[in-house]
């Protein structure tokens, strides 16, 4: 897979795995933003790739549940055809916790496999990589 990763994105190549670490505060247009990127990276992908999304750097989350209905509901659609793949959430908030638990509900019996974790070692466990990988941070941009 080579595009452009954006910015709050590492992509292991060597375990098919994406991770996302969502900063500030989650708002529609990054969750927008992150899709539309995914959906290109799972059309120009060979294999198909896991996820893991650790939400520990965000301060807030200004997305509505209409939204997050919607957004589930068009993930379910558009991967409906592909192989099934592990997407992990790392949650440290109850805020956080409602929005992935209802993502998960809308995306339940499809290929998205969608599981929150409270913990790394958990996430780590069920995706098959190390605690190491999902802490690895992303790389300093240099000024």
């Amino acid at each position: 897979m080579k595009i452009k990763l954006p910015p709050n994105v590492l992509f292991h190549h060597d375990l098919q795995l994406l991770v996302f670490r969502p900063r500030g505060i989650l708002r529609e247009k990054e969750v927008n933003r992150i899709v539309a990127f995914l959906e290109e990276a799972e059309d120009r992908a060979a294999k198909p790739f896991n996820r893991f999304t650790d939400n520990s750097k965000l301060d807030a989350v200004e997305v509505d549940f209409q939204f997050v209905f919607r957004i589930s509901l068009h993930r379910r659609l558009v991967y409906a055809k592909r192989p099934p793949v592990k997407s992990a959430f790392y949650v440290n908030s109850p805020a956080i916790a409602r929005i992935v638990k209802l993502h998960a509900l809308l995306t339940y019996h499809s290929p998205l496999q969608v599981k929150m974790f409270k913990d790394f070692a958990g996430a780590a466990k069920w995706l098959g990589v190390s605690v190491e990988t999902l802490e690895m941070d992303l790389p300093s941009k240099l000024t």
